[in-house]
């Protein structure tokens, strides 16, 4: 089973947990397939063995009750991956650490005392170099809320310190959890700026669920919303064409990373390194480039160029206040 598949199910169960659950057209909707995939996908679960009940009433298909998956044979290399992935980072994505410990657990002692010795030893072999992440007070409360009114598709009002506006209260549409560089994110429609939004969770100080329901926006996904932003900020207006050069020093580090999916490089005789992009919005790169100072210099667009020379100007006059005093 392909790894785009192995998702689709992943996303169905979720849906069918929900109450009061979800009709085929909202699912179709939902997973970006058709209604006979989605048929096809229910019939698979079912022959799994899970509980999934139809309401004739109401056309919908949920699934009953706490259920859990089949016992399943595990190579040492697959039981080693999961519980790598659960004992040994799940550490690392906050709310659902726990989770994490707890499938670990269940997986270990689920193992032939001989399979458990050889695991453990392989596993002691190797170490995942993963950033900890900071915890963030009343994180796992506002994590779990808000996964729950995006699966009953509620409303919830949110009391949020922005970056640039400072504290907001709006009205949040939760469409979407998403973990991203060692932070849990929700992106939904926020009334206050009438539009989709993306939200720290680290940064909301009040969160209150409401009765109040939204609708999914037909098509909507991650990726149409998040475009080519450099991380998770998508601007308005035209995507542009970034054209970067790093210096020797850095190049070769630099060509070795995935930064973006539309990045194009291109290493030169010199040793320095061309480096193009397609974004959507200049601000989120900006602060990328600036990280790597004077190893790296903006070619084009022009207004980036800009943006990055007066930054760099206002840290030189600081640095050579510091120094004078």
């Amino acid at each position: 089973m392909n790894v785009g598949r192995v998702q689709r199910l992943i996303d169905l169960l979720r849906l069918l947990q929900s109450v009061p659950g979800h009709d085929v057209a909202a699912i179709a909707v939902e997973c970006e397939v058709s209604r006979r995939t989605v048929f096809r996908d229910l019939k698979l679960l079912k022959l799994a063995g899970l509980p999934i009940a139809f309401d004739e009433h109401n056309r919908r298909h949920r699934l009953v009750g706490a259920a859990t998956l089949p016992a399943l044979d595990f190579t040492t290399e697959e039981a080693m991956t999961l519980l790598a992935i659960c004992s040994k980072a799940g550490r690392y994505v906050g709310p659902l650490h726990r989770t994490a410990a707890r499938a670990a657990l269940k997986l270990e002692s689920s193992l032939p005392g001989r399979l458990r010795d050889e695991l453990f030893g392989a596993a002691d072999a190797f170490s995942l170099a993963t950033r900890p992440r900071a915890a963030q007070p009343g994180e796992d409360a506002t994590h779990q809320a808000l996964l729950r009114a995006a699966g009953q598709r509620r409303c919830v009002r949110l009391t949020y310190d922005a970056v640039r506006e400072g504290v907001i209260s709006t009205k949040l549409s939760p469409y979407r959890l998403l973990f991203s560089r060692h932070a849990w994110y929700a992106i939904g429609r926020s009334s206050l700026h009438r539009s989709v939004r993306t939200f720290h969770l680290g940064r909301i100080r009040k969160l209150e669920p409401l009765e109040e329901s939204f609708e999914l926006p037909r098509g909507f996904s991650i990726d149409r919303y998040l475009r080519n932003a450099w991380h998770l900020i998508p601007e308005r207006g035209r995507d542009r064409q970034v054209h970067l050069r790093f210096a020797s020093l850095v190049a070769r580090n630099v060509a070795d990373v995935v930064w973006h999916k539309t990045q194009r490089t291109r290493m030169n005789a010199d040793g320095t390194l061309d480096f193009r992009v397609t974004v959507s919005g200049l601000w989120e790169i900006s602060w990328w480039i600036l990280g790597y100072g004077d190893q790296v210099e903006v070619v084009r667009p022009k207004a980036l160029r800009e943006v990055v020379a007066q930054r760099l100007r206002r840290a030189a006059r600081q640095y050579r206040r510091r120094i004078r005093s």
